[in-house]
């Protein structure tokens, strides 16, 4: 791990909105979690300064997780602000994956490294029932955390605010590896990092989709697959176009892709790094949960102001450290395997096979009666046919 934090560029300074009583200021968008920012504010937090104050959701209370809405227990916030590294973290809601445990995990990782799962009151309920979760929160290598009062109704809309904001509960952390609760992770954390940040200098790394790059297919894509209602795809798309959003080519290059696959995100923690993060949360909190169809748009304008790359690394390296499962309700409709029965093989002796002998009965003797070989005539037949067929054609 480097022993210095990277360069923020230009941005020094980053601290959030605070507002006890948020009030919806226009007619779409916006939740009282993340304070209903203003097309005006919106345009100002893209203007980059030495020091900023931006909207980043929690804006009650004057702690996160504290009657801020995504509430978490003392116990468990005064943990968190014990992890000054590296965090790994996760969330399930609604019940909606299965539990991973991570593998191939190092000594070093296992006692340094703060592993934290995310989770409602009722995927605790089925932890509980299912799982060891012992007297110190602790499943395997994860430490769960029950969120309490979520500020969304939607389960994946809850997954946003720790994947896009592990910053501000985890205000000490260095570096985070977020991962998606559908996946397993396979290879070391510190082994990623090196990898796809300090290998490189980097500060921000998530995988491209593996066939998307655009922004409008990826919202077709969407709205094939009902992911969310087609009237609010098209409305943040509209929106994006007039903004001045264009479909991808070659000439954005050296920019790879406008379209993330989003399930795992690799960042260092300072100040540039959170901002996006921030804006990226605003964007899904206005628009729809489809973080692929926002991302684009804030990593421009950011780039546009400051001297700032993001790494979109190719998604099968993703698929060398993290394994993908089904999310549960695909699992329950999975037929299970067909059962194949097994015969054993037949029993093997030394002994010379016996000959058929004669089946006696008290009266006579029988035989097995030989099976009959049937007179072979269709040579005849074929010959005849040909002699005729040959005598027909002479002339």
């Amino acid at each position: 791990m480097p022993k210095i934090p990277s360069t923020s560029p230009v941005l020094e300074n980053l601290t959030f909105v605070q507002d006890e009583n948020p009030v919806r200021k226009e007619l779409f968008g916006g939740s009282d979690f993340g304070g209903y920012p203003s097309l005006q504010q919106r345009n100002a937090s893209y203007d980059i300064k030495e020091s900023m104050n931006v909207h980043c959701g929690f804006v009650k209370g004057l702690k996160p997780g504290r009657q801020t809405g995504f509430d978490i227990d003392d116990a468990d916030l005064s943990e968190m602000e014990q992890c000054r590294g590296v965090v790994v973290a996760s969330a399930i809601f609604g019940n909606y994956d299965i539990l991973q445990q991570p593998k191939n995990i190092s000594d070093a990782a296992k006692t340094n490294v703060c592993f934290y799962m995310f989770v409602d009151e009722k995927t605790e309920s089925y932890i509980k029932n299912s799982s060891a979760l012992n007297d110190i929160k602790k499943v395997g290598l994860w430490r769960v955390v029950v969120i309490r009062n979520l500020p969304y109704a939607d389960a994946r809309r809850n997954g946003k605010v720790p994947k896009l904001l592990l910053h501000r509960i985890f205000p000490n952390a260095r570096y985070s590896l977020w991962i998606d609760g559908k996946l397993e992770l396979v290879v070391d954390p510190y082994q990623v990092l090196e990898r796809f940040l300090w290998r490189n200098g980097g500060t921000f790394a998530i995988s491209r989709h593996y066939r998307r790059f655009d922004v409008f297919e990826e919202a077709e894509a969407n709205k094939a697959a009902g992911k969310y209602s087609n009237a609010s795809i098209d409305s943040q798309v509209e929106f994006y176009k007039e903004e001045g959003l264009t479909p991808y080519s070659v000439a954005k290059l050296p920019i790879t892709s406008d379209v993330p696959e989003g399930c795992v995100i690799i960042r260092e923690h300072i100040p540039i790094t959170n901002l996006f993060t921030c804006l990226w949360f605003n964007e899904v909190d206005r628009f729809t949960s489809r973080d692929q169809l926002s991302f684009s748009t804030v990593r421009d304008k950011i780039m546009e102001k400051v001297n700032w790359r993001l790494n979109m690394f190719k998604d099968c390296e993703r698929r060398n450290f993290v394994v993908q499962a089904y999310h549960r309700d695909l699992l329950e409709h999975i037929a299970p395997p067909i059962a194949t029965a097994l015969h054993p093989p037949p029993i093997l002796t030394k002994e010379r096979p016996v000959k058929s002998s004669p089946v006696i009965t008290t009266n006579r003797v029988e035989r097995t009666p030989a099976r009959k070989t049937p007179p072979r005539r269709g040579k005849e037949r074929r010959s005849r046919r040909h002699r005729k067929i040959t005598a027909g054609t002479r002339d």
